[in-house]
């Protein structure tokens, strides 16, 4: 429902205009009645956001039937590296801040919200607020709180650590790439294309008082369960299938999800996962199973059309220690689990070499000068015999690789190939 901005009683400062910021955050923050202030440093973007006040978010569900648009409204924008930012940290009508800019841009708007915090302790001392970064990074709302009082003098940091909640969070929806001129029911280029599926949990007890009530936030007193799930099981299963489907030479991830060799990769990774998440958060067996597969029947979705490139984007911080590939594999070791299937797919991770993407440069170079063993050594903190594992893995799956890097056979995982 499209709302008024004059008609909104409290505001939202989030930064990041981009498909998530407008397919996900935004929409739930516009619809549980905020004003919603988005922060970006793409002037365009920001420009359009003032002129028209609302964009349409399309539902691109696998059955026709359940597609739709949703229009959002009561939105505005302003740049994110001019005191505009700042001026809307400090406003008292503003009741939270929310963040989906990638972790890595969290430290380079950290000293914008800490000069807007200064300056709200400064003219409203009692004036609170929450701070939520919606990032794919385990604490990434506690790594932009150590960034915001690394900004912060003593007296700033000793008022923000009593009156600003920093709440992690995991944040679950499928939003590819979308073409609004590529739509026919698109008429705004702000429009959005996003599955219909979404999930939002939040740290409870981190937040400050007032809590936020926004429709479709679930508050949770044990988010580490929920993150661990959430990035060891969707995102664990995406890249497995985005880095075997690009050696394959396939697309999109709904059609790599339907090759059988990747099919039964993409599940024994999620077994393992699964097996280890089980273990240690005491997770209902059937339940995990059903929100295993319905993470699968999400991949075959084809009207996202979610590129395996986009996905697989990256691949160095995706080889992170309590990343999506390394940290289920550990956790499997830790608890004395199999996990011959994600360092598989690890190994898969290292032959992602899509020329536009920055890290799979530095990788692919890293590897041609110090070998797969030393990078995965360094980049993993993998012990020695899992490391051996994926280097043996790598040849493998090197081996049928064509001249244009992509896989010559449709069979390669043999049986008993990753144990």
């Amino acid at each position: 429902m499209l709302r008024d901005r004059d008609t909104a009683t409290k505001k939202a400062l989030h930064f990041g205009a981009g498909n998530i910021g407008r397919g996900f955050i935004g929409p739930l923050l516009a619809n549980s009645g905020y004003h919603v202030i988005f922060a970006d440093v793409d002037e365009d973007t920001i420009n359009k956001l003032n002129e028209v006040d609302t964009y349409g978010v399309h539902i691109l569900d696998k059955d026709e039937h359940f597609r739709h648009v949703e229009p959002i409204g009561n939105v505005s924008g302003v740049l994110s590296h001019q005191p505009d930012a700042q001026f809307f940290t400090a406003d008292p009508t503003v009741h939270l801040i929310t963040t989906a800019v990638g972790p890595n841009v969290l430290p380079k708007i950290a000293p914008t919200i800490a000069e807007g915090l200064s300056q709200r302790r400064k003219s409203h001392p009692d004036g609170g607020i929450n701070i939520i970064a919606c990032e794919n990074k385990v604490g990434a709302t506690a790594m932009l709180r150590d960034e915001v009082l690394k900004s912060l003098s003593p007296e700033d940091a000793a008022w923000v650590k009593e009156h600003v909640g920093f709440a992690n969070c995991s944040v679950d929806r499928i939003i590819p790439p979308f073409d609004p001129s590529e739509d026919p029911e698109a008429d705004n280029d702000l429009d959005v294309g996003v599955e219909g599926f979404f999930e939002w949990v939040v740290e409870s007890p981190a937040l400050k008082e007032p809590k936020p009530h926004i429709e479709g936030m679930q508050l949770t007193a044990d988010l580490v369960a929920y993150v661990e799930r959430k990035l060891y099981t969707l995102n664990t299963g995406h890249a497995t299938c985005a880095y075997l489907g690009y050696l394959k030479g396939l697309s999109t991830i709904d059609v790599a999800i339907l090759d059988p060799d990747i099919r039964r990769a993409v599940e024994g990774a999620l077994e393992q996962s699964g097996a280890a998440l089980i273990k240690k958060h005491d997770f209902n067996v059937k339940e995990h199973q059903a929100y295993k597969q319905k993470i699968l029947e999400r991949f075959e979705n084809p009207a996202l059309k979610d590129s395996t490139d986009r996905v697989g984007r990256q691949p160095m911080r995706k080889l992170g220690k309590q990343d999506r590939l390394v940290g289920p594999a550990m956790m499997c070791r830790e608890l004395e689990l199999p996990n011959d299937w994600l360092l598989n797919a690890v190994a898969a991770c290292l032959l992602y070499d899509v020329e536009d993407d920055e890290q799979a440069k530095e990788l692919t170079g890293m590897i041609a000068e110090d070998g797969v063993i030393k990078v995965v050594r360094e980049l993993t903190g993998l012990t020695m015999d899992e490391v051996s594992t994926v280097e043996r893995k790598y040849e493998e799956l090197k081996k049928w690789k064509k001249q244009s890097g992509r896989l010559e056979t449709a069979f390669f995982f043999r049986e008993g190939a990753c144990v």
